[in-house]
């Protein structure tokens, strides 16, 4: 019975024109045969052969230009004589009939073809059949949209835990998409190598494994910023709210400046690594930083007091690169983000590290002493910076590692 219905899903297979623009085709198509009704293994629609079977392909792609997975589907409709009466596919999460107006789309043999739509996957009987509204949608998915999703969570895989995505694998997949963006040039053309027809069971098996090294592999093939250095006073901390242990350069507590906690917030739910760099004694961090619940939000942090030196020192950024995993060869794609012109800026400006000055309070200068300490760029406000670092990784590809200026 397998052999048989491997033999009817070779010889139903669709044939697909993709758009010539197209940068994602199928990695394979998983197959059910239905001869009678019943509930499809891999959509969610119930299968009711209009003839004597129908054979339902699941064509999966690893990509989608809105995010990582996608599957699509043909149902084919056979009768007993084993000629093809019905075809549907799936379009935009729906399920319509292929008919250029005999009530089938055009044949090869016994194979439809079908047109995929750029980018989404969306199939077509033809290409006319796509009104001018839809076109200028698709250039808007295809382009400024690209990456919107990330890593497709709205799938039986994702639901059920087969797969799982972490805050910094949605943003290394939209990066990767956002880099693939492109204008659909509405010219098909068939695919000279056809995808590997497999069992849809086979193929459930691979979907999940395929997606999670895909997501690993964006770590080290997606350009992405390694680590955000963030100072604390008056980039975090309102420094003129600070409270002192009597007698004591140790901070007990002192109000964050608006829009920081917000700010924080955001850049966790990216999955940015976050690494505290800050010149005083460690108990000032801790205790600020655990009142308003931050403390938690920085995988390290690289504080004066321990390593014995302040910044602009260039050991205080090196240990930062060392707990982040990286070394100065990534200073590049490091960003420091503080309010401190000749210690922030000069120390990170010195090791190539991308600087951001905070310029939301007025008790030190806004005014460079020298080269060293203009910033690569200036904020007002910390909700500026989430916005900031999603423009500037899109760009990091195009750079290269430089000794500074």
């Amino acid at each position: 019975m397998l052999q048989a219905d491997a033999e009817l899903a070779a010889l139903y297979a669709p044939h697909f024109r993709f758009d010539s623009a197209e940068p994602y085709f199928p990695h394979a198509l998983g197959y059910s045969v239905f001869r009678g009704p019943g509930r499809s293994p891999s959509s969610r629609f119930e299968i009711d052969p209009a003839g004597a079977l129908t054979l339902e392909y699941a064509v999966y792609y690893d990509w989608d230009i809105g995010h990582l997975y996608d599957l699509e589907h043909v149902w084919v409709h056979v009768d007993s004589a084993g000629q093809v009466i019905r075809v549907e596919a799936s379009a935009h999460g729906g399920r319509r009939f292929m008919d250029i107006g005999s009530g089938l789309p055009e044949m090869v043999d016994r194979h439809a073809v079908l047109y995929v739509e750029a980018g989404k996957h969306a199939h077509w009987a033809h290409p006319h059949h796509m009104s001018a509204a839809d076109r200028q949608k698709l250039t808007a998915l295809c382009g400024a949209l690209a990456g919107v999703e990330g890593v497709h969570r709205g799938n039986f895989f994702a639901e059920r835990g087969a797969y799982v995505a972490a805050p910094k694998a949605h943003r290394l997949a939209r990066l990767k998409l956002q880099g693939d963006a492109f204008v659909p040039r509405h010219s098909y053309e068939e695919r000279a190598a056809p995808a590997p027809l497999l069992p849809w069971a086979e193929l459930e098996c691979i979907i999940p494994q395929r997606i999670t090294e895909i997501m690993v592999g964006l770590e080290t093939a997606q350009s992405h910023f390694g680590a955000i250095f963030l100072d604390c006073g008056d980039t975090l901390i309102d420094e003129r709210t600070e409270v002192k242990l009597p007698g004591s350069e140790v901070v007990i507590r002192a109000d964050l400046i608006p829009g920081a906690r917000e700010m924080m917030d955001a850049l966790k739910a990216e999955g940015h690594m976050l690494i505290l760099v800050a010149d005083g004694p460690r108990q000032t961090f801790v205790n600020m930083l655990t009142h308003h619940g931050l403390w938690d939000h920085f995988d390290a942090h690289i504080i004066s007091e321990d390593v014995g030196v302040h910044k602009p020192d260039a050991r205080m950024f090196d240990a930062a690169l060392a707990a982040a995993g990286l070394s100065r060869e990534d200073g590049w794609r490091t960003v420091m983000v503080g309010n401190n012109l000749s210690r922030d800026i000069c120390g990170a400006n010195a090791l190539g590290i991308t600087s951001i000055f905070m310029a939301w309070s007025s008790l030190r200068t806004h005014a460079p002493a020298n080269a060293s300490e203009v910033p690569d760029y200036r904020i007002e406000t910390p909700g500026e910076l989430p916005g900031l670092l999603e423009r500037l990784e899109g760009l990091i590809k195009y750079r290269v590692p430089y000794a500074h200026r």
